[in-house]
């Protein structure tokens, strides 16, 4: 299965602490009893089948939700006493579902990651800010579409465009939320190479990444948590976690999984 990632010692950028989150009006419980907590420089997978609560945590991550019992903390800052502007400043939020305006150019819609607006606000834009958005393009191997247009881009290209404008603010923390959906083979295998050179030329860096396929885990990917019902089934570093119990558990059949090199690979067959 290959050893345990090492421990990490840095700060604690999200912390969940006993978080329950009930549904209106029924109170079906979303999430339940969940403590995690993803420090810098760390890369975690979120897995479990569909309705586990992943996006839900998600949500709590970047402010977008509150946790009905609990307590969730960013970087020190209290989701529910903090301003959700102020989150948006350290931290950085993908889903794969957002949709870029077709007619910029993908340097001017990685620049309206700045001011969080679909249409960019050319006053608040610097030539240092023209310049990041350049570099953090060919940092997700996009330097050639600095000019083009989004709509000409492949769903593979506009993936890596929507990470690069969330990592403009510079922020601590990037959620990814099923960033690998509706991708083909080829693009997957694009993406997972730009997010693997992402984490080793941004070390501080800490990334969740919610997704149903253990094979679209990049190489970096160091913690893991499963999730099955709002309930934490397991947590902890990658070779302890991903293992065919425990995602057995997780799904509910049988699953084998296995490592091959610095990537993972998941079959099921019932017997």
């Amino acid at each position: 299965m290959g050893g345990a990632a090492p421990e990490t010692t840095g700060e604690a950028v999200l912390r969940f602490d006993r978080v329950s989150v009930r549904r209106p009006p029924a109170g079906h419980l979303v999430l339940h009893d969940v403590s995690w907590t993803v420090r810098a420089g760390e890369h975690w997978a979120v897995l479990g089948p569909n309705g586990a609560g992943k996006t839900s945590a998600l949500r709590l991550a970047s402010g977008l939700g509150f946790p009905t019992e609990g307590t969730v903390d960013v970087l020190g800052r209290r989701v529910g006493r903090v301003d959700v502007r102020e989150l948006r400043a350290v931290v950085g939020s993908v889903a794969s579902g957002h949709r870029l305006p077709e007619s910029l150019t993908a340097r001017t819609a990685v620049l309206t990651g700045l001011s969080g607006t679909a249409q960019p606000l050319w006053k608040m834009y610097e030539d240092a800010d023209r310049a990041r958005a350049g570099e953090l393009l060919d940092e997700l191997g996009c330097a050639g579409l600095a000019d083009r247009e989004v709509g000409v881009c492949s769903e593979g290209e506009k993936a890596r465009i929507r990470i690069a404008r969330a990592l403009i603010t510079r922020p601590s923390l990037l959620l990814l939320d099923e960033p690998f959906n509706a991708l083909d083979l080829p693009s997957r295998e694009d993406l997972v190479e730009a997010l693997h050179t992402l984490a080793e030329r941004q070390p501080h860096l800490a990334t969740v990444t919610v997704t149903h396929h253990v094979e679209e885990l990049p190489p970096a990917v160091d913690h893991a948590l499963l999730l099955r019902d709002g309930s934490v089934m397991a947590a902890g570093a990658v070779g302890d976690v991903l293992d065919s119990a425990a995602l057995t558990r997780c799904f509910g059949r049988p699953i084998t999984v296995v490592r091959q090199g610095h990537r993972w690979v998941a079959t099921s067959a019932r017997g």
